[in-house]
């Protein structure tokens, strides 16, 4: 299996990635494609046929999720806010939480709804009150998920139901649930809920691993006759988060099992130490022509790396500087690169950028550093 990383917007950007080559191999998953990736990290443990188009069913609704939580975040629509269910989102075939016509419903309860219960019905009825009909919601669906780096994926509604054009792949729903998880931590505890009552109805969450397993905390099932039983799942254990997804199963009993051997396998044969802190300084790079002679070199966010099982102490570190940079320096510029490795053996080249701006000098001082250069 060949390391892989997540798209830039998932965590940061990585130049070089070498294979876990110590870690024993993975055990067969029955499954049609599956992907299994380091959230700290982002790097990808284990895959097949990761880019390939599938069909997502009620995988759909991470997106609907999504766009729901930043229109909360947003202030476009609130948590208390009643919402009621047009006669499309009522009559819309498949799971629901079965709203009623004639009742509002929260939108808190509607994100429950939609999460726990797989409620299509919510899903309409969310879709229609933040972009006026699901087919607009459909496109904010694109746009987002352009955004976000999922190359791989279509949306044309906004529940999963069957459809031609709508299609994604694992590694774009693995981008997904990171992004859930790391955007909207307030909301992310909705994927935990075991059970949800509503209209009198209580309906159980259907990710069988909420059950079996304390540390899986999400995220979403999925099936259609067409698309098989899917699964994304995330566990967390030792201060490590781990992102499975499972797709084209035959049951659901074989989506938890499966979904667990790719979670236990990621989490007993790999470490994920943290190499450099947000902020911290790996060193400094010269700068020519600037009203300051040094800058320092870092990262914006705390940088993890995934590695095998044990070999965490053992990451050695090097930093390579950008040659003759010239002021000005923009905070967050790239300014150099920190090569990783283990044991002698290459494991990542990650970009290194500067910790704050450096402004040009003075005239005479840019002229004087112009003549320096010649000889440097």
């Amino acid at each position: 299996m060949t390391a892989r990383l997540l798209a830039p917007a998932l965590l940061c950007s990585l130049f070089a990635t070498a294979a876990l080559a110590d870690a024993p191999p993975l055990p067969p998953i029955a499954a049609k494609a599956y992907y299994l990736t380091d959230f700290q990290s982002g790097r990808m443990l284990a895959a097949q046929d990761a880019d390939k188009r599938i069909e997502p069913a009620s995988l759909t609704k991470l997106m609907t999720a999504y766009l729901t939580f930043k229109a909360v975040k947003e202030g476009r629509i609130k948590r208390d806010q009643m919402l009621t269910v047009s006669a499309k989102g009522w009559k819309t075939e498949g799971s629901r939480m079965f709203l009623d016509p004639k009742v509002p419903a929260s939108v808190d309860d509607l994100m429950k709804g939609m999460i726990v219960q797989s409620g299509n019905d919510a899903c309409v009825t969310l879709a229609e009150a933040i972009a006026g009909s699901e087919e607009v919601f459909a496109q904010l669906m694109n746009k987002e998920a352009a955004r976000l780096g999922m190359k791989n994926t279509h949306f044309t509604n906004s529940t999963g139901l069957p459809d031609p054009n709508l299609y994604t792949s694992t590694a774009d729903l693995g981008i997904l649930a990171g992004a859930i998880i790391r955007d909207f931590p307030e909301f992310y505890p909705i994927y935990s809920m075991k059970s949800f009552k509503y209209n009198k109805i209580d309906q159980p969450n259907r990710n069988l691993l909420l059950q079996r397993d304390p540390n899986v905390d999400g995220l979403k099932t999925g099936h259609t006759e067409s698309a098989g039983f899917n699964l994304i799942a995330s566990t967390h254990r030792d201060g490590r988060r781990l992102i499975s997804v499972v797709v084209g199963t035959s049951g659901d009993t074989v989506r938890a099992d499966e979904s667990a051997k790719l979670l236990n396998w990621g989490l007993n044969f790999h470490d994920t130490p943290k190499v450099a802190a947000a902020g911290q300084s790996v060193g400094e790079v010269r700068v020519w022509k600037g009203s300051e002679n040094t800058v320092k070199a870092g990262f914006g966010r705390d940088l993890y790396v995934t590695v095998d099982k044990g070999d965490a102490g053992k990451v050695a570190k090097q930093f390579i500087p950008a040659d003759k940079l010239v002021a000005p320096i923009k905070q967050g510029q790239q300014i150099g690169t920190l090569k990783l490795s283990v044991a002698g053996k290459p494991l990542q080249d990650i970009p290194v950028v500067a910790l704050q701006g450096i402004e040009e000098a003075g005239f005479f001082g840019r002229i004087w550093d112009s003549m320096k250069m010649k000889f440097n």
